[in-house]
C-alpha cells in the first residue's frame, strides 16, 4: 500500500501504554516518514501532543487537537480554531450542577479543573501537562472578560451520572455540539462544526484528497474519519463498531498495532 498521509489517533490507538510510544512504533513511523507525511489526530491539547511529536521526530508537521476544535501549524501557530460560546458553557455548566459533575475547561494549552481528583491525577500522569485548579464560575467569568470559549469539555461523572445526563445533553445542546463517551465516567464535549476527518480535509494540498491518507483509531470519534478516508484502520481494541466499519483490524494498541499494520502493509 501506497499513502501519501497517515493519521493516527493517540489515546487507545498509537501508544502502547496510556503515555509511552514504543520503540517499534519510533521505528516504523521513521521508516515511512520521508515518504509520508504523518499527523497526530487526537482529542489532547496541543502540550499534551508536542512530547510525542518529539519522539517521533515529526515536529514539522501539524497537529490535529480537540477533535479537530484546534489545527496547528509546525511553528505552534493557529491553522484553524473552533471554539463553544460562552453561552453555552454555561448552559452546560447549569445543566450539570445538579448532578455534580466536574467540568475540565480547555482553551489552548491552558486547562482548568475545579479540584483536584483521582481522575485529574491519573490524566496529569498520561498527558504531562498539569491544570490550574479553580472555580468553574471563575473560569468562565474570566473568558467571558477575555471573549474567548472553550476547544474542548471534559465531563467527569460517574456511570450514573453519565448515563443521566447524556439524553438531556443531546436533546438539549445536541444541534451544536458533539458528545463523545470516551468511557463509563467521561464525556467529552467538541463544537459539531468540526471533526477529526473535517480538520484532516483542511490540511490536504491541492494535489491531495482524502483517497491518499491512512488513518488509524479506536472510539466513535475516530469512525468518521475511518469511513471516509482511503485506508481506515482500527486497532484491535477498538469498539466493536469502529473495527465494523473499518477497512481493516490490526492488533491491540498494548501490542503496536499501529507499528505492525505500518510493518506488513505499508
Amino acid at each position: 500500500m501506497k499513502y501519501k498521509i497517515l493519521c493516527s489517533d493517540i489515546d487507545g490507538t498509537l501508544l502502547t501504554t496510556k503515555s509511552e510510544v514504543s520503540d517499534f512504533t519510533i521505528s516504523e513511523i521513521t521508516r515511512i516518514k520521508k515518504g509520508t507525511k504523518i499527523t497526530l489526530v487526537s482529542a489532547r491539547m496541543p502540550s499534551s501532543m508536542h512530547y510525542i511529536q518529539e519522539k517521533l521526530a515529526i515536529n514539522e508537521q501539524p497537529i490535529i487537537c480537540y477533535n479537530g476544535a484546534l489545527v496547528l501549524d509546525k511553528d505552534n501557530q493557529v491553522i484553524s480554531s473552533t471554539i463553544i460560546e460562552i453561552t453555552s458553557l454555561h448552559k452546560l455548566h447549569r445543566l450539570s450542577e445538579p448532578f455534580e459533575i466536574d467540568l475540565g475547561l480547555y482553551f489552548q494549552d491552558e486547562w482548568y479543573v475545579p479540584r483536584n481528583s483521582v481522575r485529574v491525577e491519573r490524566e496529569i500522569h498520561h498527558t504531562h501537562v498539569t491544570p490550574i485548579i479553580r472555580a468553574t464560575t471563575d473560569t468562565l467569568a474570566d473568558w467571558s472578560n477575555r471573549n474567548i470559549g472553550a476547544h474542548k469539555i471534559m465531563m467527569m461523572c460517574t456511570k450514573e451520572s453519565a448515563d443521566a445526563i447524556l439524553p438531556i445533553l443531546e436533546e438539549k445542546m445536541g444541534e451544536i455540539l458533539h458528545f463523545y463517551r470516551s468511557n463509563d465516567t467521561l464525556i467529552e464535549v467538541s463544537p459539531k462544526s468540526v471533526s477529526k476527518l473535517s480538520a484532516i480535509a483542511s490540511l490536504l494540498s491541492p494535489e491531495e484528497t482524502l483517497k491518499d491518507v491512512v488513518a488509524f483509531g479506536d472510539n466513535y470519534n475516530d469512525m468518521e474519519m475511518l469511513m471516509h478516508v482511503g485506508c481506515g484502520v482500527a486497532v484491535g481494541n477498538a469498539r466493536e463498531e469502529v473495527k465494523a466499519i473499518a477497512d481493516y483490524v490490526t492488533l491491540p494498541h498494548t501490542e503496536n498495532g499501529v507499528a505492525y499494520f505500518i510493518q506488513q502493509n505499508l
